[in-house]
């Protein structure tokens, strides 16, 4: 079941639109350089508060008036309502508004606009008028417990500028901020893009993976299915044809009865075709058990050169048949590998009827075996630590032929169950294609190795690599 897809992000969801925010655009560390820098210049303290009143930049350091008036109760309800009152005031239409608070002193309240939209404010001040001889009798008057003289010195140590160099102040913080806010809203909008179409790909590779998933599952029980069919038809057909050769040997036999010699030659015909029938089925159902794990491998220590020869007897009659030399030179002193004898006679019957198969008239298949190395199997790449492995003692078989050979293209493939290098109605040699896939999955079984070389200028080197000892786990 495919799982439903991601909602398609709107536009405005894309570059923030009307939710976009100072914090999303500026990050406070910049914000609060920018005022500090503008401070240390003009000696005015600024506060820059988000859209929602969070503080987040402030250069201000603490004033002794506004501590010595937080010492009186009066005092502390004057700033509360000053705090309050500039917190509320909203800028005028020029983007700007102005209060004087108790001390005389004033603040500057300035919108922070981007894309026609308020998203935070600026507070310049307290400051102090440079024209201004002293406070203002409402904060002499303010609590009798306050002393009036250090009301008037502390006055004195206020923040002092004109109103009209805090207003330029204002306009030049106003155009850093409209072009750092540009370049933040450009990097966020190139990084918000960019994260869609991160998503995007993310998604169509996984509804992809999904359909992969899907393709997969269903092609791997597919293969479940052909197993089974095979393995079931090869049975089924194996004991109906095991009939027929025994009763076709019979007849040639002439237990029953005197045949002519026509009669032979067919009989003796319906024989050969039996036998070829009953090697494919047994083929098939080889190929069965080792795509479906059952065939399992009785392994011990095999003599190789014993092995060669058995093969090389074996084989002798076919290949004076078709009038082909064949030979065999095994190495003295090859150790016994760790191997199923059976299977690894199999492989190596399989390589050389092959050989003696595509080889033509006068042509030689020669075996050999020799001692040799290999790269110990750790079931994956090992990479570059390849260079630092163990090589594990093994011995290389080789059924090399003059025959017709097979293309450096082709090489890989042969491997492949049911595939022909000559697939055509037309091929003189015949064959279904599964032997070098049971030669291959036998060899991968044994832990060794299989693989083709060039016989120039004409035939093919099959060359098998067998470990001495058994494989050891850790």
């Amino acid at each position: 079941m495919t799982a439903p897809a991601a909602p398609h992000r709107s536009l405005d969801e894309l570059t923030l639109g009307s939710a976009m925010s100072l914090e999303d655009l500026l990050s406070r560390d910049g914000l609060s350089e920018m005022v500090k820098s503008a401070n240390e210049l003009f000696g005015v303290p600024i506060r820059v508060f988000g859209e929602d009143g969070k503080l987040l930049a402030d250069a201000a350091e603490s004033i002794d008036l506004y501590a010595y008036l937080n010492t009186s109760r009066a005092g502390r309800a004057a700033l509360s309502e000053v705090v309050a009152a500039v917190k509320a005031l909203a800028p005028g239409p020029d983007g700007a508004a102005q209060y004087q608070c108790v001390t005389g002193a004033l603040y500057r309240v300035v919108a922070i606009e981007y894309d026609s939209r308020q998203i935070g404010r600026m507070i310049l001040g307290p400051f102090a008028e440079s024209t201004s001889a002293g406070p203002p009798p409402s904060l002499v008057e303010l609590d009798p417990q306050l002393d009036a003289e250090q009301l008037r010195a502390l006055y004195r140590k206020l923040p002092k500028s004109d109103d009209a160099t805090v207003v330029r102040v204002a306009q030049h913080l106003a155009k850093v901020l409209d072009l750092l806010l540009f370049s933040g809203h450009r990097a966020l909008l190139t990084s918000n893009m960019h994260l869609a179409s991160v998503r995007e790909s993310f998604r169509e590779l996984e509804d992809k993976n999904q359909k992969l998933q899907v393709a997969y599952d269903r092609l791997k029980e597919l293969d479940r299915l052909k197993s089974n069919f095979l393995a079931t038809v090869s049975h089924e057909l194996r004991t109906p044809l095991t009939s027929i050769i025994g009763y076709s040997e019979m007849l040639v036999e002439g237990l029953a009865g005197d045949l002519t010699s026509e009669q032979r030659d067919f009989v003796q015909t319906i024989r050969d075709k039996g036998d070829q029938l009953l090697a494919l089925i047994k083929g098939l159902l080889d190929l069965s058990k080792l795509e479906s794990g059952t065939m399992s491998l009785r392994k011990n220590h095999v003599d190789v050169a014993a092995l060669v020869k058995d093969v090389v007897s074996t084989m002798a009659p076919t290949a004076r048949k078709k009038e082909v030399e064949l030979a065999f030179e095994v190495e003295k002193g090859l150790p016994a590998i760790w191997a199923d004898a059976e299977r690894l006679r199999q492989v190596l019957l399989n390589l050389t009827e092959n050989a003696i198969k595509f080889t033509p008239v006068s042509g030689a298949v020669r075996l050999s075996a020799r001692i040799t190395g290999m790269e110990a199997q750790n079931g994956g790449d090992a990479g570059g630590m390849v260079l630092l492995g163990a090589r594990r003692t093994a011995v290389e078989m080789r059924v090399a032929d003059t025959g017709i050979g097979i293309p450096e293209v082709e090489r890989m493939r042969v491997f492949d169950a049911f595939y022909q290098v000559d697939s055509s109605s037309t091929r003189e040699a015949g064959g279904t294609g599964l032997g070098l896939s049971i030669v291959k999955r036998l060899v991968d079984g044994h832990d060794g190795a299989v693989r083709i070389e060039a016989n120039q200028p004409r035939g093919t080197v099959f060359v098998v690599t067998i470990p001495v000892k058994r494989a050891t786990i850790g």
